[in-house]
């Protein structure tokens, strides 16, 4: 769609109405004034209809890798894609349906984009909750091109009636339409090209037996080691023209809780501060200086992981607490508490569950600078 600017078209004399001349007066043609090429007026580089460069796509898409050589991490999850790629190319055939899953964050889109551009195919997006209706999903159905990778994110959303419809699109490449209400109503099948489905989600356990055995490779993405994760902020360091030795990107990756998307939001914040101070190289220092600013700690904790540990040491005695207990206590939901923050606190061993509660461990105490006398280790036994 062409962009035309208000003063090129205010120089089109049939565009919009004339002003009115007095009656009897003579008409006099008008004339367009005379430019020469030094003269004329250069066109607004914001009027373009062409988008540039830095304009086709976020910033968040500029730092994601396309190749599998730019992909750091995940060997394992890459070598079992990388032969079932090389296995289909050869055989002349699409690769099978892929379910990926693990926690936010990890890749799971951009394996699917990367997939896409190593077997030399398009890739269509989008999430499940945004398939209400069989009609949403049945037009990206019949839009596919052979071999085509359609991705659909927290793909254990769909809704029964999507899920219908997938599974002899999955399975037959067909799509089975009704036509016609009561007794007239009959179904009709529409052939569809052959693609692979790329599913995304976080809870895996939440899909239904039919939809996920019809993957042919259900693959896990794990948890970043720092090693990983520093060359990540290295590179990512490098499209966002921002100098950080290894030092620096250690010390962003020790705070990244395993995950590159924290990595790469914790290097803008800290290019932010590197910026605004005049600091020139982001390294260790001022790594851990913008961090700290930002209230993240060397183990990546923010401000309510802290309040939620002191909680539980200070007022409950290092617990056990209840959830509920906890939610009041810090003023935060109990949905969020259990699903945003307590996962990654069990997972450095900071926090357990047991049956009469939550329990700050050993560990946590050490983290926050508290002693655990010999009481409270007997009574959490």
């Amino acid at each position: 769609m062409a962009i035309i600017s208000s003063r090129q078209q205010s120089q089109n004399p049939d565009d919009g109405e004339q002003p009115k001349r007095p009656r009897g007066a003579k008409k006099t043609p008008k004339q367009a004034p005379k430019q020469t090429p030094q003269e004329a007026p250069q066109e607004n580089p914001l009027l373009q209809p062409e988008a540039k460069v830095d304009e086709q796509g976020k910033q968040e898409d500029s730092i994601r890798p396309h190749r599998f050589e730019d992909y750091i991490g995940q060997k394992d999850l890459k070598d079992v894609l990388d032969i079932a790629m090389k296995a289909a190319k050869s055989r002349g055939e699409v690769l099978d349906h892929l379910l990926l899953y693990g926690p936010p964050g990890l890749g799971k889109t951009t394996m699917a984009m990367i997939l896409a551009s190593e077997m030399g195919v398009g890739c269509k997006i989008t999430s499940a909750p945004a398939l209400e209706r069989p009609r949403d999903i049945a037009g990206l159905l019949v839009t596919l091109k052979p071999g085509d990778v359609l991705f659909i994110d927290e793909i254990h959303r769909l809704s029964r009636m999507a899920e219908e419809i997938l599974y002899p699109a999955m399975e037959d490449y067909r799509l089975d339409v009704t036509v016609g209400k009561g007794t007239s109503a009959r179904t009709r099948s529409i052939p569809l090209v052959k693609f692979t489905l790329v599913g995304a989600t976080t809870r895996v356990g939440a899909l239904t037996s039919p939809l996920r055995d019809r993957f042919g490779l259900v693959q896990k993405l794990r948890f970043y080691e720092p090693d990983e994760l520093s060359k990540i902020v290295i590179r990512s360091a490098q499209l966002l023209n921002t100098s950080i030795n290894i030092e620096g990107a250690e010390e962003v990756a020790r705070r990244a809780r395993g995950t590159p998307r924290i990595a790469n939001r914790l290097l803008r914040r800290v290019r932010d501060y590197a910026e605004v101070k005049k600091c020139g190289e982001i390294n260790r220092t001022v790594a851990a200086e913008a961090l700290e600013l930002f209230q993240v700690d060397p183990c990546g904790l923010d401000w309510t992981d802290r309040k939620m540990l002191s909680v539980i040491i200070e007022q409950f005695n290092g617990g056990p607490v209840g959830l509920e207990t906890i939610a009041a206590a810090t003023g935060e939901d109990t949905q969020t508490i259990e699903e945003v923050y307590e996962p990654y606190l069990m997972q450095i061993g900071y926090l357990s569950r047991t049956p009469r509660g939550r329990t700050a461990t050993q560990a946590a105490y050490k983290h926050m600078g508290f002693k655990q006398n010999s009481s409270e280790q007997l009574s959490l036994l």
